[in-house]
């Protein structure tokens, strides 16, 4: 697929996928979105790339989803606007969770506004880190809708329930100072050096076992709601696959080596 509305470059295993609407703050419209879907099944298939960085385009990181969307499904006949709804949200929904569940590190580096829709995505990544003109607003309320990205499953698990619900219920502003007192962002950066220290993050955090790496995000990702037993089970059937692992093999040859070198 040629993409026209984002961007994707890939240099030293670290993919870099930019968000290219910046006349619109990068709002996600249906062509984004099969082009955003279409780029990370490819950054998840390749091997060849370790981590994955997103932003935005301008002066936006994503504002959130189109409202030429939203009127378009206002406009459907009455008895096509449930169905069209679901099937929306099937896709926002299989969206998110191929950035959640990408078997590598993935970094938001947030440039500006994320708003809405915007404000999940960069919570369905791993890590924040963002410039001093990043702002989040979980503003569905506005809207008259519910949060529909993920953020009432990502936002609790950083800042708490109490905090989630009156951000949610607000829809309120939240500037990049308070974000990183909330836990909100993990990182903040100036704007000028904001792209180069989200890359620089990503490899770092994706110099260990591409193995290991995956096996551990994927249960990390559900430790929250899994029994103790449960990731003690899990994680004996991914330490099993990772004793096969050629990154595995090659460490302990070479620790093996240096350690009969000192003898």
């Amino acid at each position: 697929m040629a993409y026209t509305l984002i961007e994707l470059q890939v240099t030293d295993a670290v993919a870099t996928l930019t968000l290219n609407r910046p006349d619109k703050r990068n709002a996600m419209s249906d062509d984004m979105r099969s082009e955003f879907i279409d780029a990370l099944e490819r950054v998840a298939a390749d091997k060849r790339i370790k981590a994955l960085v997103l932003t935005g385009a301008g002066k936006g990181f994503c504002a959130g989803g189109d409202i030429s969307g939203m009127q378009k499904r206002m406009n459907a006949p009455a008895g096509e606007v449930g169905f069209n709804g679901w099937h929306r949200q099937q896709r926002v929904h299989h969206t998110q969770a191929l950035l959640h569940t990408m078997p590598k590190p993935v970094v938001a580096a947030v440039n500006g506004a994320a708003s809405g829709l915007g404000a999940d995505t960069a919570l369905a990544c791993d890590f924040i880190i963002a410039s001093e003109w990043a702002s989040f607003t979980w503003s569905y309320i506005h809207r008259g809708i519910i949060p529909d990205g993920g953020g009432m499953y990502f936002l609790p698990r950083r800042v708490g329930l109490a905090k989630a619900k009156e951000l949610i219920f607000t829809g309120r502003q939240v500037k990049v100072d308070e974000a990183l007192d909330l836990g909100i962002v993990d990182r903040k950066a100036s704007a000028d050096t904001l792209l180069a220290e989200a890359q620089a993050w990503a490899a770092e955090l994706s110099k260990g076992s591409s193995t290991a790496l995956a096996l551990t995000k994927t249960i990390l990702n559900q430790s929250f709601e899994l029994s103790s037993h449960d990731v003690f089970a899990q994680g004996s059937q991914a330490q099993g696959i990772c004793y096969t692992s050629s990154e595995h093999r090659a460490s302990v040859e070479a620790f093996l080596a240096k350690t009969a070198a000192k003898e």
